[in-house]
């Protein structure tokens, strides 16, 4: 089936994406044959692999080697390589279709398997042929972590005030600095790394991007964070210390790293949107069940209008945040610039993924705070999706800034 599939998303990437979404009849939902079998096996993955160990790893800690390797084989790693460095060549509305399914398991889990793609994304944008085929082609080759380092102690969505710095000293470069909250760092075969390189320029042009291999000495990796939720994926902070790095490393022109490392995103963010889905969509399903299934005055809570409503409005949020998340990463596929509805699609899921987790407790009642049941976990994991790849507020900030950009430009 595996091989059907690699054939298949073959067929898939070299046409228009958007293709799948139009008809001449007008807009069509269905997924294309191909797109239905990657639900299919990314759906069967997670209630087969990850749902049943996710607990596990939620209590241990310990990184999911052993799922990332069955999912590196399956091809549900690495989405968006082309073929032409050993990848299947999805395209974003495929990516997003697995990101939802593999983060209803277990978004820990899914993290672990899916956060390499940011750390990709900045090579995929602006990585000469020569750096596209030693550092994608080697994440396909077997089943490898990457990681990006833009977030420092002192600033996170402020990306502008990195202090990170790299000196140019001959033909190398060295990186002295410290980053956090870095997903994957202490398994990370190489390291996108934003460092300031003009103290003088602009924001857009202060900061360069580059490839740092894990093994290079002056790296030290902090321990493991001790985190909310989302405990089997790893984050911790990563400290440069006289890093040198060759210029064949650096990724793009000197100054451009800022726009890179925010054009990534463009990419991400979509998929994150669809992750939050994912827990939002698992929430939905356990407390509907429940809800059937708990008896209250004579009679299943599901049977109370104060319940039912609140089913009602989770189900809502998760078919309007999955249809925002694929508009975004169907703007992607058409080759049009997605940053305002990738923005809507990850503000709008991560808001309403946390939403409907918290009522999913509260429809659990004292069972929903209890530690045998599956919605706390949810809530905890959840939370971070209003936090990471940029906040619920930044966000709003981008989509409010295209809003009135669109206003004045038709005054």
């Amino acid at each position: 089936p595996f091989i059907m599939l690699r054939v298949a998303s073959r067929v898939a990437a070299s046409r228009v994406s958007g293709a799948r979404f139009v008809s001449n009849s007008g807009l069509q939902f269905e997924l294309s044959k191909e797109s239905q079998e990657l639900d299919d096996l990314s759906k069967k993955f997670s209630k087969e692999v990850i749902i049943p160990n996710a607990a596990k790893f939620d209590k241990s800690g310990e990184y999911p080697w052993d799922i990332i390797k069955k999912a590196h084989a399956l091809g549900l790693m690495n989405m968006h390589i082309p073929e032409q460095y050993g990848g299947l060549g999805f395209g974003s509305v495929d990516a997003c279709i697995a990101a939802e399914n593999l983060a209803y398991g277990c978004s820990g889990i899914s993290t672990a398997i899916g956060g390499p793609a940011l750390a990709e994304s900045p090579v995929l944008i602006g990585g000469s042929h020569e750096q596209k085929q030693k550092y994608l082609g080697r994440m396909t080759e077997e089943p490898l972590i990457a990681a990006y380092c833009v977030t420092e102690p002192t600033c996170g969505s402020d990306v502008a005030g990195v202090k990170t710095t790299a000196v140019k000293k001959g033909n190398d470069w060295v990186i002295n600095g410290q980053k956090m909250w870095i997903t994957g760092a202490g398994h990370a075969n190489w390291f996108f790394v934003l460092a300031r390189t003009s103290k003088t320029e602009r924001t857009g042009k202060a900061f360069t991007g580059f490839i740092v291999d894990g093994n290079t000495a002056g790296i030290t990796l902090g321990r493991k964070e001790q985190n909310m939720g989302q405990r089997a994926s790893d984050t911790r902070g990563v400290t440069f210390e006289d890093v040198v790095v060759p210029d064949a490393n650096r990724l793009g022109d000197e100054g451009a790293g800022f726009v890179l490392a925010m054009k990534a995103f463009d990419i991400t963010r979509p998929e994150v949107a669809a992750g939050a889905i994912g827990v939002a969509s698992r929430a939905l399903d356990e407390a509907t069940q429940y809800a059937l299934q708990r008896k209250t005055m004579g009679r299943a809570i599901a049977e109370h209008q104060a319940v039912a409503f609140m089913l009602a409005d989770m189900a809502m949020g998760v078919e309007a945040g999955r249809l925002l998340t694929r508009r975004a990463a169907w703007e992607m596929d058409a080759g049009r610039k997605p940053t305002y509805f990738a923005s809507l699609a990850k503000a709008f899921s991560a808001d309403h993924a946390m939403k409907t987790c918290v009522d999913a407790v509260q429809i659990f009642g004292g069972n929903g705070y209890n530690t045998e049941y599956p919605v706390e976990k949810l809530m905890r994991d959840c939370k971070i999706f209003q936090i990471y790849e940029g906040t619920s507020q930044i966000q709003r900030i981008i989509v409010s800034q295209d809003l009135f950009a669109r206003a004045k430009a038709n005054l």
